[in-house]
């Protein structure tokens, strides 16, 4: 029988964090759609910093595009926070009471962070309609305004089922499962 490989500090970290290996794979659309936006987004403004450091001129185009990738980072990196259960809170809230009482405050966060990305969703919807029907153009190039807009409901629609996802997974786990998956890796337990 073949030796078996001593676990390296990989294993050990990966056992150290209960559900690290147990996140489901379409949790990580998010961080591709970040990997991806963040290149575009250096590679257009790299490319604006050689050509306006050879011409003393820049692309129109560069500033109006970028603007437009910060705001779907800032949205898929919502939908992040949403999904891993990261998104901002007031932690004397949170951390204090009975694991209960823990639990239903975060699945109430939930709720309401699933309430209000889906108005913003069906808000947006109409501001794209408007976009389109009026053939608004944008102000640097003039392209149509919606190719931007119409990401603006598609994005909050993703967070809005994020948060329903984390809903989900709140109610179906006990008190004590939430307060295991509470804990910073190596924290000792109360």
């Amino acid at each position: 029988m073949p030796p078996q490989p001593s676990p390296g500090p990989a294993d050990a970290a990966r056992a150290a964090a209960p559900g690290a290996d147990a996140e489901p794979r379409f949790l990580r659309l998010e961080d591709w759609l970040t990997v991806l936006s963040m290149a575009l987004l250096a590679l257009i403004t790299f490319a604006n910093v050689i050509v306006r450091y050879f011409t003393d001129s820049s692309f129109a185009w560069t500033e109006e595009f970028s603007i437009f990738l910060m705001i779907v980072l800032a949205l898929v990196g919502g939908a992040s926070a949403v999904a891993r259960d990261q998104h901002i809170r007031i932690e004397f809230f949170c951390a204090a009471g009975s694991a209960a009482r823990r639990r239903r405050l975060a699945q109430l966060g939930a709720a309401l962070v699933a309430l209000l990305f889906t108005l913003i969703a069906a808000l947006s919807v109409r501001v794209v309609w408007d976009d389109y029907r009026y053939e608004e153009t944008s102000p640097g190039i003039g392209v149509p305004q919606w190719w931007y807009s119409i990401w603006l409901p598609i994005l909050s629609t993703l967070i809005a089922a994020r948060a329903v996802g984390l809903l989900v997974r709140r109610t179906r786990q006990g008190d004590a499962a939430y307060l295991a998956g509470d804990e910073l890796p190596g924290e000792p337990r109360p």
